[in-house]
């Protein structure tokens, strides 16, 4: 008999056990960065990144937007920071839109480095997606960047290279399009 209890108390266990951050490469044109997805706290909006990773939609893809202060003239609350995705020449999004984890939900937020899924409402998020350049609460839960106050999706940081994010927030650029836009080389697991 207890070996039945311990057989059926082993999925429990496991599902309570907090999963491990994955580590993803990023090499541009400008240099290399890594991140830490928090695959436990925010996992679908994580998975969904891997997903395109996993099946190479990032590699050849772009950085293509920098918000600095100066060019969001229409815009009463301002943001910094980089937004990329695939090959902007792919044809239309290989997933559907994922549902929004709020970070009400995840307690993940738009600090230094977090990098976060792009959208324009909610469930509404595909490939796209930004990091952070300085705290960005406004883009939390709550915070009023949108008017729906529900925020983005953080699903994870940088932890090497903020360096080279700096570099493409500091590009070239038109309004807030990156001229030319800075090419994404490969995004890849680090094993």
């Amino acid at each position: 008999m207890l070996p039945l209890l311990f057989a059926l108390g082993a999925p429990a266990l496991a599902a309570s056990t907090p999963q491990s951050p994955v580590r993803v490469v990023v090499e541009t044109e400008k240099g290399v960065f890594e991140l830490e997805l928090d695959v436990g706290r925010a996992p679908v909006t994580a998975g969904n990144f891997l997903r395109y990773l996993d099946g190479g939609h990032y590699d050849g893809g772009t950085f293509f937007r920098t918000v600095h202060a100066e060019n969001q003239p229409n815009d009463s609350i301002r943001i910094a920071v980089i937004q990329g995705g695939r090959d902007p020449d792919a044809e239309a999004d290989p997933f559907p839109a994922i549902a929004l984890e709020r970070t009400s939900e995840t307690g993940l937020v738009h600090v230094d480095g977090a990098v976060s899924m792009g959208r324009t409402g909610p469930d509404t998020a595909t490939h796209s997606f930004f990091i952070c350049i300085g705290d960005q609460p406004s883009l939390d839960f709550g915070g009023m960047r949108n008017p729906d106050g529900q925020g983005f999706a953080a699903f994870g940081r940088v932890v090497e290279g903020m360096d080279v994010v700096r570099a493409i927030h500091a590009a070239p650029y038109e309004a807030q399009r990156l001229t030319p836009p800075v090419r994404i080389e490969r995004v890849y697991r680090k094993e």
